[in-house]
């Protein structure tokens, strides 16, 4: 038990004071120069004691807030925005390069079942099962070359959502809000939807090391009244004034345990949560509420959970939220190892027209300037076909893992549109030209924010750690 607990707060122990002593005299000394080097100049945003105040990038922005579409389990760039037509040349051969390692054993190449056609006036090729999403090719950069680093989903959804396959990194999301807080302090900063839950779950969107008011929100999307996507957003039992009341109280409760024992980051997480939820109840459910929106935009969208998400997205960023992630759904739906010709074509229909609604709504609503919009999973697919493990359902007609090359693509906030960066070579299989890691969209992500990946950091364990790890390049071929 720490004797201190039985102190009132006024008390201070001889470690304390020799603690606070010590550090006192160097912090006089270290404000002191700050002072003189003008980086103690006046800042509104942090002296509201927020931590999710606005905050200005270091660099000029294009972007001002992210929408991810992620098509969590991997689809197949060779089924989407990537043609191969060596594949039908190929088909029922193995590939003379010889297949890479991935997860399983592969066997000749697969041709996609799939046409692609050219569109707009850029002529970018993109499958028939995206074709409305294609209709906004001109707005589009096709990142062609990506790779990664593993062919298992948990590692590469790490990679691709913190920037490390490892557990205590804080995600891309949380990192975005530590440095730029959000536009609304009604609304949470990050917000995560997905129905159910994705690989790796909540690691996703974690804030790790970050504090805790960075982490993401977790919408359940397979809810759709706003009551119900967030649970107990109203108190039905006392008004706000009360309320208020309420935490001020506790705000004090807990800053006098807190002055006892030094600064505790969960702690003032938790302050700031309940502060967070407070303020939600005035803006949360009307944000959430796509009935509010008219008849012609909900039709424009569609009527499917990936549709709705979308819509929802939109009126997030509308409303100032920083960073809005769209999980297709549960686990990994795009996980396509058998039957991918039904399975591909399936999940499209229910994102296609979503997305394609999604890009002309934040066009016409001038939005598509200041939004960098995502779309891609971890990883891509094996242009070779799976061969089913002796003994194991499977008709070989579907794709296994594939991290050495596949398919992201961005639209608005600041990025070249109509462009295709990068290839893998001829079969699909390797980023060939130009190749993208992640690292390196993270890096180019930054950028468009105002972040220069390398001064993004927060110190932990004696090392400034940032996103990017210790690489990255930022992807000039991308910005417009």
């Amino acid at each position: 038990m720490n004797p201190a607990d039985h102190l009132p707060p006024s008390y201070m122990t001889r470690r304390q004071m020799l603690r606070r002593m010590g550090t006192g005299f160097g912090a006089l000394g270290l404000a002191g120069l700050l002072r003189d080097s003008g980086a103690l100049a006046p800042n509104a945003a942090a002296d509201t004691g927020n931590p999710l105040s606005p905050k200005p990038p270091q660099l000029p922005a294009r972007a001002k807030q992210v929408i991810h579409i992620y098509l969590n389990g991997g689809p197949s760039h060779v089924d989407t925005f990537d043609p191969k037509p060596a594949l039908a040349k190929w088909a029922g051969k193995v590939i003379p390069s010889g297949n890479l390692t991935t997860e399983r054993t592969l066997g000749a190449a697969l041709p996609s079942p799939f046409e692609f056609r050219r569109f707009g006036r850029s002529g970018i090729e993109v499958s028939e099962i995206f074709s409305k999403t294609a209709a906004h090719a001109d707005e589009i950069c096709f990142v062609r070359s990506m790779y990664a680093n593993t062919p298992n989903h948990e590692q590469s959804m790490r990679l691709m959502n913190c920037g490390n396959e490892r557990l205590s990194r804080p995600s891309y999301g949380a990192w975005v809000t530590y440095g730029l807080g959000t536009a609304n302090l009604n609304l949470p900063g990050f917000i995560a939807m997905c129905p159910g839950l994705p690989v790796s779950d909540v690691s996703n969107w974690r804030s790790a090391f970050l504090p805790g008011i960075y982490q993401g929100t977790h919408i359940n999307t397979k809810e759709t009244q706003p009551d119900k996507l967030i649970e107990n957003i109203v108190n039905a039992r006392l008004p706000l004034d009360a309320q208020r009341r309420q935490l001020d109280l506790l705000r004090e409760f807990n800053l006098d345990h807190e002055r006892a024992r030094g600064e505790d980051p969960q702690l003032e997480a938790r302050i700031q949560s309940f502060e967070l939820a407070y303020r939600m109840q005035l803006e949360a459910t009307d944000a959430f509420d796509i009935s509010r929106e008219p008849a012609h935009i909900r039709q424009m969208y569609g009527d499917t959970v990936q549709s709705r998400q979308l819509l929802i997205a939109r009126r997030l960023v509308e409303r100032g939220v920083r960073v809005v992630q769209c999980y297709h759904g549960d686990v990994q739906p795009w996980d396509s190892h058998d039957m991918i010709a039904n399975e591909h074509r399936r999940l499209a229909g229910q994102v296609d027209q979503g997305i394609a609604a999604l890009l002309t709504d934040l066009k016409q609503r001038g939005l598509l300037e200041t939004t960098l919009v995502i779309c891609g999973g971890e990883f891509g697919r094996t242009p070779a076909v799976e061969l089913p493990a002796p003994g194991t359902p499977g008709n070989g007609k579907g794709r296994d893992h594939n991290h050495w090359g596949f398919t992201v693509w961005l639209a608005g906030g600041g990025v070249r549109g109509g462009h295709v960066h990068g290839a893998t070579d001829e079969f699909g299989f390797r980023a060939a030209v130009d190749p993208v890691h992640v690292h390196d969209l993270h890096a180019t992500v930054l950028r468009l924010l105002g972040f220069d990946h390398e001064k993004l950091t927060y110190r932990y364990a004696g090392r400034d750690f940032r996103l990017t790890d210790v690489s990255g390049e930022v992807v000039r071929g991308i910005l417009a």
